[in-house]
This record gives C-alpha cells, sequence and structure tokens, in this order.
C-alpha cells in the first residue's frame, strides 16, 4: 500500500515537470510591445553661484527736527573755574654754619649769644662769666632729682637776705616784701623769646651733652634731664601765705612739715612768691613746648 501512494506521487511530479518544460519552449513576446532600456543617470556639474550684483541703495537723508518754536531752550552760561596758580618758590638762605669751640673757651661764645637775644644784657648781669655750660648743666641735673645744689651755681647770688618778722623766739613768718628781691631776675627770664632761647640751646647741645659726660652720664640724653628739671619746678603747689618759718640752726626752715618736706627746689620757688612763680612757670611752659 505504501508503495503504491509512492508511486502516484512520483508520476504526478513528473507529470508536472514536463508540463513546464513545453511551456517555456512555446513561450513567445507580445505583439505591439516596446522593451524601454532606462539609462543610468548622467551626472550633474554644480556650477558656482555667481556673484551677487550690487543693488544700488538709496542715499540717506538726515532728518534734523525742527524745534518747537513754543518750547524755550534753556541758556547755559558757562561756569567759571578759579584755577589756582602755585606761588613760585623763593631760595631759602643757607643755614649758617657755625663752627663752635671747645668746652673750655666756650665762655665768651656763649654770652656773646646770650647778648643777641632778647633780654638777653638783663640776664647776662646775673651770670657768672666762667664755666657757664658746666655749671648750668650741673644745676639742670640736680633740679631733675629735686635738689638745689648751694655752689657752682650758674647765677650770682640774689643780695640781700630773706626778710622775715619775728613771732616769738622760736617762730617766724616771712615778709611778703621779700618777693620782689628776685623780681628783676623774673622779669629777665620771662621777656625771653622762648623760640630765640632754643635756638641758642640747640646751637650749644653737644657742648652740654659734653659737659653732661664729664658728670658720669654719657649715655644719657641731656634733653631728657632738661626736661625733667622743668617739670619739677611746674608741679610746685601753689601755695597760700603767711609762711612761718623757725631756725633750730643757721638756715631758716618752713614750720609746716608738709612745706618743709617738698622738693628743694620747689621750696625755692615758693620763695619767689606766687606772682614770679607764676611768670616763672609761663616762660617754662613755653620752653617746654619747643624742647
Amino acid at each position: 500500500m505504501k508503495s503504491k501512494s509512492l508511486l502516484v506521487i512520483s508520476g504526478v511530479a513528473i507529470s508536472t515537470l514536463l508540463y513546464l518544460i513545453y511551456l517555456a519552449a512555446t513561450f513567445e513576446s507580445p505583439e505591439g510591445t516596446t522593451t524601454i532600456v532606462i539609462p543610468p543617470p548622467a551626472l550633474q556639474v554644480v556650477e558656482p553661484d555667481p556673484e551677487p550684483i550690487p543693488v544700488p541703495q538709496p542715499p540717506v537723508v538726515e532728518i534734523t527736527p525742527e524745534p518747537d518754536p513754543e518750547v524755550e531752550e534753556p541758556l547755559i552760561e558757562p561756569v567759571e573755574v578759579e584755577v589756582a596758580v602755585e606761588p613760585e618758590l623763593e631760595e631759602l638762605p643757607q643755614s649758617e654754619v657755625i663752627e663752635l669751640p671747645d668746652l673750655n673757651n666756650s665762655d665768651s661764645f656763649a654770652f656773646e649769644r646770650l647778648r643777641q637775644l632778647q633780654s638777653g644784657v638783663a640776664i647776662l648781669a646775673y651770670l657768672k662769666d666762667e664755666q657757664i655750660i658746666r655749671r648750668f648743666v650741673v644745676l639742670v641735673d640736680n633740679i631733675s632729682k629735686g635738689n638745689l645744689p648751694q655752689s657752682n651755681l650758674p647765677y650770682k647770688a640774689i643780695p640781700g637776705e630773706m626778710p622775715v618778722s619775728s613771732i616769738d623766739e622760736n617762730l617766724f613768718v616771712m615778709d611778703v616784701e621779700g618777693f620782689t628781691r628776685f623780681d628783676k631776675l623774673v622779669d629777665a627770664v620771662a621777656a625771653l623769646d622762648a623760640r630765640q632761647a632754643m635756638a641758642v640751646y640747640r646751637l650749644f647741645s653737644p657742648l652740654f651733652q659734653q659737659a653732661y659726660a664729664e658728670i658720669g652720664y654719657r649715655d644719657v640724653n641731656f634733653d631728657i634731664t632738661l626736661r625733667r628739671a622743668i617739670r619739677n619746678v611746674l608741679n610746685t603747689d601753689e601755695i597760700e601765705g603767711p609762711f612761718q618759718l623757725v631756725k633750730p640752726s643757721v638756715m631758716y626752715l618752713y614750720a609746716d612739715a608738709d612745706i618743709e618736706n617738698m622738693a628743694d627746689v620747689q621750696k625755692q620757688i615758693i620763695r619767689l612768691g606766687p606772682e614770679n612763680a607764676e611768670k616763672l612757670k609761663t616762660q617754662l611752659r613755653q620752653f617746654l613746648q619747643q624742647l
């Protein structure tokens, strides 16, 4: 049965193959038809764009708006600018070069400079005439410590003694008339021009410093000592009299212990009297400002 089926299938396949061969052998093209051959596309050449032809532009016409006749333009006035003109600088005279003498021979030179000061002649009448710079340095050094030396002073002793009135055998009162003994000296000092006095001091500064080194202060600026001395005088309190005194020995002493315990230089300022003390302080303040 199986063999019979295979035979039938084989026969159908052979018949179909033979029929296809027959159709191929007997096939003819139909009449009236045209065979179209499509050629390959031609190459396209791209030419560059021609340069653009410039198009003439119309002229630009500037239109200036006409001012409105009804509106008035503000009037701007020119502002005057003041230009400061610097004055021409005048040539300053060259400072005088002064050669200082040596310390041992400086008295005559120092006195000549003092004589040129305002009220200098009056000051010279109270000064000793030898070793004036050394004596001044010793005085300043002592005052800076609150002391008042009894020797080697640069000024002469004020003539006369301090007038006193006796209360009893042990108690005295200082007379105010004694203050006038110092009037001329204090007035001469007060009349000095502080700037001129400072100029003379600066001129002699090397000699002051040399004299200060001689008494053992080689590394100390004399200006510092002078400032301290001036402040000791300025720090003297204003004390109203009358001043009572005692005389346990040759010297008078203040009966008030508070006054007697003050520094020696301050007790001497009190003996000048309140008016003279204030004149001296005023001059020293001006000098201290210059220093």
